[in-house]
């Protein structure tokens, strides 16, 4: 299992570097290596994931971490300033892991979901697979400096993707993103500079996220949990929790920096609303995870509140704009913001339940929202419109097709035994059990729930049952039911969800040693 994390990580950009020798005529070959690449990323995804330890029970972050692989990457001498000093450190821990299958495996549905791109394919492919790799390097970098070279490299293949590839208001829709992306990661570049000169490895300063969730803190430095420093009158370490809050809210998004996102979805072609809404999201919500709880656990008891408000906004505000939209997959991206809404509240209850629950949901999310922007994107194949009022009794002519958008609306709903409920339920126990938080945060949550079925509900009445009708303007050569390839990508989708729907331990297992550990660094923090 020697440098299983860099094959992983590094095979799909390999294969990319590799593409742009082959000649762009050649368009059929770079869709079967970008299946080649990410399929070995999933196979040895796997292969970790068996390989993976469940029982290691740590007593600090230097310990939690396994498949470590840390090297000595960029020295820079400053003269007397001294150096800086960067590492190649990776790991996979009870959080990571879960997510870096996820990725492999929605990654894989992705370019199944792009077999058909002949337009300009070698680029598509390039790009595709430098996505693939930024994304998973997010997940397992353990140096700072590398998390947000990965977490910037995400930002311009996705650009392009969206630019190039993507709807009528592509451009608009890929440089709101980009700048949105940007300013987010502004304020996480403030904070990882504060505490590269805050954070010790030895004698020196690192860039090191095991040594800055452990608190190898030097002594007076401006993030130093001891030091009484403030800036404009807050404390330091507030208002770097805070910033991280913002960056990586962004991405999340939470409510009010989520405008990006519909445009983005709507505009993006199928297979690259796939990954955005599967993967991107889990970043943001990693990124929160892994650096802001993880590094400032002091701060978050203080402050989770706040988040648990934000939560809840995303939740409602997103809930009933999903309910007023008329486009499917605006619809569906409206309901993205509103379920990773539940990952901020699991947060804030700092319970164990509530953690594990938030983590839940990431992945469940990631499973669902992919399988409904396939949904909608096979009704756009077909006829070039999402408009909901143009449809009606579609399951008379499209039963399978009606069958797995009844299955991933359930889960998305949050019916039991599907993944979507699980999440949910571990979520609402963590808000209801937390001394933190008020009653009030669960009720609320709740009725998010309850919006969520009224606009999948509502979806489904309209557009699948009564009888069969498509407007005039819409162009229906034919309203074929599912293809074997739309059927590829849905069938494993739904087996996950339903999988985990009925027996959550296949991932909970993975990371309740983990989540433990982290409940019990904070609990110590707390009076």
């Amino acid at each position: 299992m020697q440098n299983i994390l860099t094959y992983i990580f590094l095979f799909p950009l390999l294969v990319s570097l590799a593409m742009l020798f082959i000649p762009s005529e050649r368009w059929r070959i770079f869709r079967r290596l970008g299946l080649a690449a990410v399929g070995v990323q999933f196979m040895l995804s796997i292969l970790l994931m068996v390989n993976f330890d469940q029982s290691l029970s740590p007593e600090s972050w230097a310990g939690a971490f396994q498949f470590v692989e840390k090297m000595d990457w960029i020295n820079l001498s400053m003269g007397s300033i001294g150096s800086i000093s960067i590492q190649y450190f990776l790991g996979a821990d009870g959080i990571s892991l879960p997510l870096v299958v996820l990725s492999t495996f929605v990654l894989l549905i992705g370019v199944i979901s792009s077999w058909n791109v002949q337009e300009k394919a070698k680029g598509y492919f390039i790009l595709y697979l430098i996505l693939s790799s930024s994304i998973i390097g997010c997940f397992i970098a353990l140096d700072f400096f590398l998390f947000y070279l990965c977490f910037e490299f995400m930002l311009l293949p996705m650009f392009f993707l969206i630019g190039i590839w993507g709807g009528t208001r592509r451009s608009y829709a890929s440089i709101k993103f980009f700048l949105y992306t940007l300013l987010g990661s502004l304020f996480i570049l403030v904070v990882m500079i504060g505490l590269y000169l805050s954070v010790l490895d030895g004698e020196v300063n690192t860039f090191s996220l095991v040594n800055m969730m452990d608190g190898n803190y030097e002594s007076g430095t401006i993030l130093d949990p001891n030091s009484s420093q403030l800036i404009l009158g807050y404390s330091a370490r507030a208002l770097a929790f805070l910033f991280l809050i913002i960056g990586f809210g962004i991405k999340l998004p939470a409510v009010p920096v989520h405008t990006w996102l519909p445009d983005a979805h709507v505009e993006a072609p199928t297979p690259i609303s796939v990954v955005l809404a599967g993967l991107l999201l889990k970043v943001g919500a990693y990124g929160l995870l892994r650096i802001a709880y993880g590094i400032f656990p002091d701060v978050a008891v203080d402050f989770s509140g706040f988040v648990a408000i934000v939560g809840v906004l995303s939740i409602l505000y997103g809930g009933m704009n999903a309910l007023a939209q008329r486009d499917l997959k605006r619809m569906v991206a409206y309901s993205s913001v509103s379920h990773m809404g539940f990952v901020l509240v699991g947060l804030a209850s700092l319970t164990a339940v509530g953690f594990s629950g938030s983590l839940f949901h990431m992945v469940s999310h990631g499973l669902i929202s992919p399988a409904l922007f396939l949904i909608a994107g096979v009704i756009y194949d077909r006829t070039g419109n999402r408009q909901m009022e143009n449809f009606s009794g579609l399951a008379s002519k499209m039963p399978m097709y009606t069958f797995f958008m009844a299955v991933f609306f359930f889960a998305g709903l949050g019916l039991p035994g599907l993944s979507g409920f699980v999440g949910e339920l571990m979520v609402l126990m963590g808000a209801f059990g937390s001394s933190k938080l008020s009653v009030w945060i669960g009720i609320l949550a709740t009725i998010g729930i309850a919006i969520s079925a009224a606009y999948f509900l509502w979806t489904i009445q309209r557009m699948f049952f009564g009888k069969y009708f498509v407007r005039e303007s819409v162009w229906e050569p034919n309203m074929t039911d599912l293809t074997m390839r739309e059927k590829l990508m849905l069938i494993p989708l739904a087996i996950l969800v339903l999988l985990l729907g009925v027996y959550p331990r296949f991932m909970l297992d993975y990371s309740n040693e983990t989540i433990e550990f982290f409940i019990r660094q904070i609990t110590n923090l707390q009076p």
